[in-house]
């Protein structure tokens, strides 16, 4: 399903226009597993029916399709058959007491983390960015009420692994608007986070510390569902990041004419930042991709390009 929306992008030069495209992606692969199990699960009896003499290929398939659509056209007196169609049709049932309870599942999911990603731009600004969370709460709460943001995000990095990880089609479920993404959203919180713990000179809070490491863990535990190679426990300056030392200073000198207090030594205050950032540089950057986020500075900006897995070629295990 990847492949054909790929093809498909090609024809749409505008973000917009493939953001459109691809909120197609997510729901129509969801969709199409259902008629993929009943297909599997219908070939399969076949070939044990055919194994067992029940007709040629066609009577095979049609007695199958009878068992797993529970329609019941299609009988046979032998025991062994008439145990394997029962069988066939409880697991007919069963898909459909799944699909059931699958889908309010995800929605509840989707909605919880859609909930907290719009609340973020009344205060982290659209892209979100480390500059407007940190000047808008210094101007309107004070930034010890930063605090309170941690816990509550925290949490949420804790439900996000746990539901996309146990729902990996939530990944793909893009935001109602095209320039919001909930890969983006973390990414700016977890910048803020680290701004705050290595720069801002303010008591430290370690609930900021906690969020990064409940980002980082959720990053990395998604990564790994899908195969993503990335560094296991990296380290700066041994292992690099993709944000610049300017690109640092300058949101620094941001932060300090919006009246916010900076730690006097910049240079540790850097390496601080980058100490923070590398837990979750490489699985940020390469989840923006994967899901194809918009233009957002420190994360999608800089996100690799796209890359199809071999079709048919079976994927080696990547030393990290």
């Amino acid at each position: 399903m990847r492949r054909i929306f790929e093809f498909i992008l090609k024809f749409f030069p505008t973000y917009e226009q493939r953001d459109q495209i691809m909120a197609y992606y997510s729901p129509l692969s969801l969709m199409m597993l259902v008629p993929t199990w009943y297909f599997l699960i219908m070939s399969g009896y076949a070939a044990m029916y055919w194994s067992l003499g029940v007709g040629d290929l066609y009577a095979d398939l049609r007695f199958s399709g009878s068992s797993v659509f529970t329609l019941g056209f299609a009988t046979s007196d032998n025991p062994i058959v008439t145990f394997l169609s029962f069988s066939e049709a409880l697991l007919g049932l069963v898909l459909v007491a799944l699909l059931m309870a699958y889908l309010p599942t995800m929605y509840s999911a989707f909605s919880r983390r859609e909930q907290a990603v719009n609340m973020l731009e009344v205060r982290a600004g659209n892209p979100p960015n480390p500059y407007d969370m940190l000047s808008r709460f210094h101007r309107i709460h004070g930034l010890d009420k930063l605090a309170e943001q941690w816990k509550i995000w925290e949490i949420w990095f804790a439900d996000v692994e746990e539901s996309h990880t146990t729902l990996p089609a939530l990944v793909f479920f893009r935001s109602p608007r095209s320039d919001n993404s909930w890969v983006t959203s973390a990414g700016a919180v977890l910048d803020t986070a680290a701004l705050t713990l290595s720069s801002i000179d303010i008591p430290n809070e370690m609930s900021a510390a906690l969020c990064i490491r409940a980002g980082f863990i959720a990053f990395r535990r998604i990564a790994d569902y899908f195969d993503i190679s990335h560094p296991q426990n990296p380290t700066y300056p041994e292992t690099p990041i993709s944000i610049t030392r300017e690109e640092y200073d300058e949101v620094i000198r941001k932060l300090e004419a919006a009246g916010i207090p900076i730690k006097p030594d910049r240079e540790k205050a850097w390496k601080d930042f980058a100490g923070w950032r590398v837990n979750y540089d490489r699985v940020l950057l390469v989840l923006c991709t994967l899901v194809m986020a918009p233009q957002t500075p420190w994360s999608s900006d800089r996100a690799p390009k796209f890359k199809l897995p071999p079709l048919f070629i079976p994927k080696k295990k990547h030393k990290h």
